[in-house]
């Protein structure tokens, strides 16, 4: 069977971990090429001894390259600021692109939660890995009973964080927060992200809080561990890390938030989860990038076979 031909731009760890899962667990997607602009970068190196044409010159290396016109997606794993720069480039060029940096020009895709509705779309975003871990969980307790405020703590290893996502902070907390209201339907959305210098390395931790509507508890615990099954699909080190804790709040003792500008009475609802990664490149402690390379594969695959870029149709 025929594959569709991408290209990675961003030799780093989550461009040479995506490359990695491409070679190895696709049967939709072939590697055409990696990108970077560091000649001595380790990904650039295992690219050319995997035999998967590469170059040091950025985007205009890619375009120079024969293979260009075949290639059908683009993976960008840079930095937001570069990603504003490469998309008009590559959407004139007529490529799909897949967003893997916080820039979101293209709409938030998670997905466990809305993969089918933005498959038309030339340019998608993958949110952040904080995003992939948790707006499923907020999608999964609005789904129950709607969700006023959605506020998330992402904690990763140190050294799971390139200067990628250390040039990307704010615009991190920024995506994340917007992308809990967008795609996860929380009215008030809030991101912290946390960056844990322990040795060793801890396994990526995302905590989750929501104030919801007052429902049956038992009916909100059901829709998150149905979500976090979904998620596991693609991303096998998701689990929960303990039993979803739920707490009512009643009239009595109502909670104050000033976002929210209002006496809140309803649920109180905290999911604590952890993601280890697939140790296709990094550790398996890198479970931030893990989930990112495993959503921006997910969801080029189901544009590869719904475009007819595979199977013998292009």
């Amino acid at each position: 069977m025929s594959k569709a031909k991408c290209a990675i731009i961003g030799s780093g760890n989550i461009g040479t971990d995506l490359m990695i899962k491409i070679l190895r667990l696709s049967r939709t997607l072939e590697m055409a090429a990696l990108v970077g602009i560091d000649p001595a970068s380790d990904g650039l190196a295992r690219a050319a001894r995997l035999g998967v044409a590469t170059t040091a010159d950025g985007l205009e290396g890619l375009r120079r390259m024969e293979v260009y016109k075949d290639i059908k997606i683009v993976f960008d794993a840079t930095s937001a600021k570069a990603h504003a720069v490469h998309d008009a480039v590559l959407r004139a060029d007529g490529k799909q692109v897949i967003d893997l940096t916080p820039a979101a020009l293209g709409p938030y895709v998670v997905p466990s939660v809305n993969l089918d509705r933005h498959l038309d779309a030339p340019n998608v975003n993958m949110v952040t890995c904080g995003g992939q871990a948790t707006v499923p969980i907020v999608h999964a307790i609005n789904r129950v009973a709607k969700v006023h405020w959605g506020e998330i703590v992402a904690s990763i290893a140190s050294k799971s964080a390139g200067p990628g996502t250390r040039a990307n902070i704010d615009e991190f907390t920024e995506t994340t927060a917007q992308a809990i209201e967008a795609v996860g339907g929380a009215s008030h959305g809030k991101a912290v992200i946390v960056l844990n210098p322990a040795e060793p390395p801890l396994i990526m931790r995302d905590t989750v809080y929501c104030l919801c509507d007052d429902t049956d508890p038992d009916a909100i615990r059901a829709s998150v561990e149905d979500m976090v099954q979904a998620v596991r699909s693609y991303a096998p080190g998701y689990r929960l890390k303990q039993a979803v804790q739920i707490e009512r709040i009643g009239h009595n003792q109502p909670l104050r938030i000033a976002e929210l500008d209002r006496e809140f009475t309803g649920l109180k609802v905290s999911v604590f989860l952890e993601v280890e990664g697939a140790a296709h490149y990094l550790p398996a402690y890198a479970g931030n990038l893990d989930i990112m390379t495993s959503a921006a594969m997910t969801t080029a695959e189901r544009l590869a076979v719904l475009r007819n870029w595979v199977g013998g149709t292009h």
